[in-house]
């Protein structure tokens, strides 16, 4: 009986978790697409060349190979045989998931190795937008000292009503985080936490939030139902002077509506890691000097990025010796394996 495939889609850096990957070629023969467009990638899924594929462990930056994981090109991959896809990323709205699901495509992500670094990193952006901190670091490397003119007063966090909106992994860190700096939490989840779960953070519908928070962390997924979640309308519900901060996908804010905000003044200043169209930033968020801009860097540090990569590995392991995933995305926690 001939060994099931397992295909490659990007790279793995760290040499800890390439070795584990290659150990796979015991259980497995081990592929790589020879494509390096969608275009392509989509004529060699249709010539055949991924038959007998079982499970695929696939990168964030593999988007540029297979372009997003949906449509014919998951109908051709389900008909290769295709049956277990182990994304390495806490989000994975790079792949549709109702197409996965139809063509029999399970489909894992990396819920937990990611959450301490992202809660440091939204850490960081909370602490640089209440104290101002964008247009100083900007204008020192200038020579400028803190620039022609002193920028605004910022704030202390101390005493601050801190709004999660999403309390998984990465925003029950946060909070922790948050609470040592003396912050008050509250939370909007899809659903109640338990008691100890929530650390004793209070659980209040999304207005209420909205209303009452002088800071506002977004740690969602992005899917159709928190896509543009912040709008026009949300922003005026807000206190005024609030900070929003989002390490979580940049469609789940309208930019357009959150430049206008900040430039009306509702918006005291933003913490931003991600963006609707990155790598393209929205000019007017580039432009105002109270927002604090980082190019993705929420899951960057060797520690982490080592940890996700073993972590799809064994989520690729787990597919291949038990026939299940070790972290099915929550859409499809139920879905039978198709034959």
């Amino acid at each position: 009986m001939s060994k099931p495939k397992v295909l490659l889609l990007g790279d793995i850096e760290h040499p800890s978790a390439k070795e584990s990957f290659d150990s796979l070629s015991s259980i497995a023969q081990l592929v790589t697409p020879n494509s390096d467009n969608p275009s392509d990638f989509l004529k060699e899924c249709r010539s055949g060349a991924f038959n007998g594929v079982r499970a695929a462990y696939r990168t964030f930056n593999s988007v540029k190979i297979t372009g997003r994981i949906e449509g014919e090109v998951c109908e051709e991959l389900g008909k290769a045989g295709l049956r277990f896809l182990a994304h390495n990323g806490a989000g994975y709205d790079q792949c549709n998931i109702p197409d996965c699901t139809k063509a029999g495509i399970h489909v894992s992500n990396v819920p937990t190795a990611v959450d301490a670094a992202t809660a440091d990193t939204s850490l960081f952006l909370m602490l640089g937008a209440l104290r101002m901190f964008a247009s100083p670091l900007i204008n020192l490397r200038k020579g400028e000292f803190r620039g022609k003119t002193p920028p605004p007063l910022g704030h202390d966090p101390e005493g601050k009503l801190l709004g999660i909106v999403g309390m998984g992994g990465i925003g029950r860190d946060f909070k922790k985080k948050a609470e040592a700096l003396g912050m008050n939490v509250q939370y909007h989840n899809r659903s109640k936490l338990s008691d100890e779960m929530s650390g004793g953070a209070k659980y209040v519908g999304f207005e209420e939030l909205l209303e009452k928070s002088d800071v506002i962390s977004l740690n969602v997924p992005l899917n159709k139902s928190t896509h543009h979640m912040i709008s026009t309308p949300q922003f005026s519900k807000m206190k005024d002077g609030v900070v929003m901060v989002n390490t979580a996908r940049g469609a789940v804010i309208d930019e357009a509506a959150l430049v206008k905000a900040l430039s009306d003044g509702k918006v005291f200043s933003a913490g931003l890691d991600v963006y609707e169209e990155e790598p393209k930033i929205h000019q007017g968020l580039v432009d105002n000097p109270h927002v604090l801009l980082l190019p993705h860097m929420g899951t960057w540090t060797y520690e982490t990025q080592e940890k996700m990569e073993h972590f799809v590995v064994d989520n690729v392991r787990s597919a291949l010796e038990t026939g299940k995933l070790k972290s099915p995305v929550h859409e499809q926690k139920d879905m039978p394996l198709k034959d």
